[in-house]
């Protein structure tokens, strides 16, 4: 009789080859759609770019949710991009077509009800529609100015019902088209920083003068005074950085920095008579920088690569504008 553990063994063996049938099924869907792309894939791009609206996109049911992805990535990526959900639509949301927009319909059989309903209206808007479906003959596809048709394909699953391989080839269609027009208007990364304020992406993607401390937050010091007489004045400061910028008294210029790591070395070596003496003879010159209109995320991987905590912006004649402090950008 086999033991407990064989039984549990086998029984999750099972599982992950059930798992790993479903995804090689989907995975086989994307392989076919990527070498053969819908015919009317380019004219659609073009319909897109030519368009001085919205993309209206719509769809019921799990077709609507990938539609809602959709939607976020075409706005987030340069397109304009609104969601229309087709049973709201008829209860006043239509108002949301302009004259000037253009409707992606997404619809596996072409049939959905909720979407047909919407097709009169529409038409009567005068606005391209593009259907995004697996049945070229379908009623949405017949009413469709352009059908991104991706081919009959069966769900995955024992049971091959829920929407699954379907929506995913919806899915991988619908982001080849965001990608696709964004690469085509050459989004560019500040582009993409633009609509993406918040979160860690966001912030990666930011400028150095948008997160750094700004000068006025700084300790900065001219390199002819003493390090005692800087520390002392910098003492109140209320949210106080681990570097002294020091600057030559006649240009301005960022001459050198000095680190409370080094002001721990004077003491760990009981230097202490060096305190009195110009800054300039401890600090550390020429130092790592970054310039105005560099991305937050170069300036990280330079903090990373070159093991410090204080990272001086610069503007383009090397006066300093700010600092960018490790524990300001550790979370991202």
């Amino acid at each position: 009789m086999a033991s407990a553990a064989t039984k549990q063994n086998t029984i999750s063996f099972e599982r992950i080859q059930y798992a790993s049938q479903v995804i090689a099924q989907q995975t086989e869907a994307v392989d076919r759609l990527g070498k053969q792309l819908p015919a009317e894939f380019d004219l659609a791009i073009e319909l897109m770019l030519g368009c001085r609206g919205s993309v209206i996109v719509t769809g019921m049911g799990k077709a609507g949710w990938i539609g809602q992805k959709v939607c976020a990535s075409l706005a987030s990526t340069g397109t304009r991009s609104h969601f229309l959900h087709p049973a709201e639509a008829i209860h006043g949301d239509l108002g949301r077509i302009g004259p000037e927009d253009l409707v992606l319909a997404f619809s596996n059989s072409g049939e959905t009800s909720e979407v047909v309903t919407l097709l009169p209206s529409i038409k009567k808007f005068s606005v391209p529609l593009i259907a995004v479906t697996a049945n070229r003959n379908s009623t949405l596809s017949k009413q469709a100015d352009l059908v991104l048709d991706y081919g009959k394909t069966c769900e995955s699953g024992h049971l091959g019902l829920a929407p699954s391989t379907t929506t995913t080839l919806m899915l991988v269609l619908g982001d080849a088209i965001a990608l696709t027009l964004s690469h085509e208007r050459k989004f560019q990364p500040q582009d993409f920083a633009r609509f993406h304020p918040g979160g860690s992406l966001g912030r990666r993607l930011s400028l150095v003068e948008e997160i750094m401390r700004p000068i006025e937050q700084c300790r900065v010091a001219v390199e002819d005074e003493t390090v005692r007489s800087i520390y002392i004045r910098s003492k109140s400061e209320s949210r106080r950085s681990g570097a002294v910028m020091v600057v030559a008294r006649e240009s301005g210029k960022l001459a050198g920095v000095f680190t409370d790591s080094d002001l721990a070395r004077l003491l760990e070596r009981e230097q202490d008579s060096q305190f009195d003496q110009s800054i300039a003879e401890v600090m550390t010159h020429g130092p790592v920088t970054v310039t105005r209109g560099t991305r937050l995320e170069v300036a990280i991987e330079t903090l990373a690569c070159r093991n410090i905590s204080e990272l001086p912006v610069v503007d383009s004649g090397g006066v300093p504008i700010g600092l960018i402090d490790i524990t300001d950008v550790v979370s991202l």
